[in-house]
């Protein structure tokens, strides 16, 4: 759902090289936000994706990166504890800081939220901070692995499954989470908070969103996600979860800027890399998503060319009949139009011209259905009837336009 993904690499807290994507909006960048992803999880987990995608729509350039030994980067896990999981996160805004934008907002899902609260104050930039079923405390991530605590104790080292693969988890890391206090982190952090938990989680417990929320200080917010899962599965979840976040940060971030140029009247369309068609849609500040109906092997995440043909016409038509009423001083209450659009044969359109029917093959035919409310008598309605293809959309599509196509190098 980003405009574009860049994928870059910088060093970790433990000198190894950590991969990134970072998801840039079609225009300008309201804010840019920094995403910690959770245990034993990576940058590419599908909500990571889904919302770092749909926080991009909303103007944020997100950087998500898979912590040290994990997803695609380099370092082994095993050398790893909640330590230098916040050292990724500070190494990771560093790299920000130095080569596109301190990160105004810090995004961490599970542990990972746990950590971007513990990282924030190393983050001065940073004025808020999201969290997503995140736990009040570090070592809430030994539950995951309980049935190995003793031998990790007494041999040093354990190998355990979690969701379906293997790792080794070392004393160290044990004793490092057991002396993390998160609570402390966020009872001192000068930030504005948003928790978001599903009171169903049955990973992280929603009273841990309970006791951040109480160590907290004001500004602080608390978001249900209802049915929601912990991995958040569901990409409906995912959208309202970043919605959401972009709504909220917005208000200490800044509002959303114009687009670069106020006068540029270029549409910018472009792939999102999500399923076969979808694509991000920029018209000057406006984001929007196409895509293709299921049957025709999209998702179904946004109308349809034909349909923003089709929205296109019908909007311009009901401006054209307000601007008119308006003019006239006509009793129009309330105006609507519904299209519909379809292929038939050119001989078979009974509506159409004599012309139109004249031609070969199949047409496309836009059939336009217009309500008017209000006192209108008969020869008011058909002259409203008539203005209606008096619309500059209409005239474009009965006419026929220009379409001129260059190729031009990639920005």
């Amino acid at each position: 759902m980003s405009a574009e993904v860049q994928r870059i690499s910088f060093k970790g807290s433990l000198d190894k090289p950590l991969a990134a994507r970072l998801d840039l909006p079609a225009g300008t960048v309201r804010a840019t936000a920094l995403f910690a992803h959770c245990f034993t999880c990576s940058k590419d987990l599908a909500a990571v994706r889904r919302i770092a995608g749909e926080l991009a729509r909303n103007g944020f350039a997100v950087l998500r990166f898979d912590f040290t030994g994990l997803g695609s980067s380099e370092g082994e896990f095993a050398n790893t504890d909640f330590s230098s999981n916040v050292g990724d996160i500070l190494a990771a805004a560093e790299y920000l800081r130095s080569n596109f934008e301190a990160p105004k907002l810090l995004v961490g899902h599970s542990l990972g939220g746990a950590a971007v609260l513990a990282a924030a104050a190393g983050v001065p930039e940073a004025v808020a901070v999201a969290t997503i079923g995140a736990p009040a405390d570090a070592d809430h991530v030994t539950r995951a692995f309980h049935a190995h605590l003793d031998e990790i104790e007494r041999t040093g080292a354990a190998t355990v499954t979690l969701a379906g693969r293997e790792f080794r988890i070392r004393e160290d890391f044990l004793r490092d989470v057991r002396g993390q206090s998160v609570r402390d982190c966020v009872k001192e952090m000068k930030k504005a908070l948003l928790i978001l938990h599903a009171p169903r989680d049955e990973v992280v417990d929603i009273e841990n969103a309970t006791a951040l929320f109480v160590a907290a200080r004001h500004p602080k917010s608390f978001i249900s996600l209802d049915t929601a899962d912990h991995l958040i599965s569901d990409p409906s979840d995912a959208a309202y979860a970043a919605e959401v976040i972009a709504a909220w940060a917005g208000r200490y971030v800044g509002a959303e800027p114009p687009a670069k140029d106020p006068h540029e009247k270029a549409v910018r369309v472009s792939e999102t890399g999500e399923g076969t068609f979808q694509a991000y849609v920029q018209a000057g500040r406006h984001r929007l998503l196409a895509d293709e109906p299921e049957g025709y092997g999209g998702d179904d995440t946004g109308p349809s060319p034909y349909d923003y043909l089709s929205v296109a016409l019908g909007a311009c038509t009901t401006m054209t009949l307000r601007m008119y009423a308006d003019h006239k001083k006509l009793p129009v209450e309330h105006i609507s139009v519904e299209v519909s659009h379809g292929k038939v044969h050119a001989a078979d359109c009974e509506d159409c011209s004599e012309e139109v029917r004249g031609r070969d093959g199949k047409i496309d035919r836009f059939e336009r259905m217009i309500s008017i409310d209000g006192d209108l008598d008969d020869d008011t309605r058909e002259r409203l009837r008539q203005i209606a293809d008096r619309c500059p959309v209409h005239k474009t599509l009965h006419a026929g336009a220009a379409v001129v196509t260059r190729l031009v190098d990639s920005d």
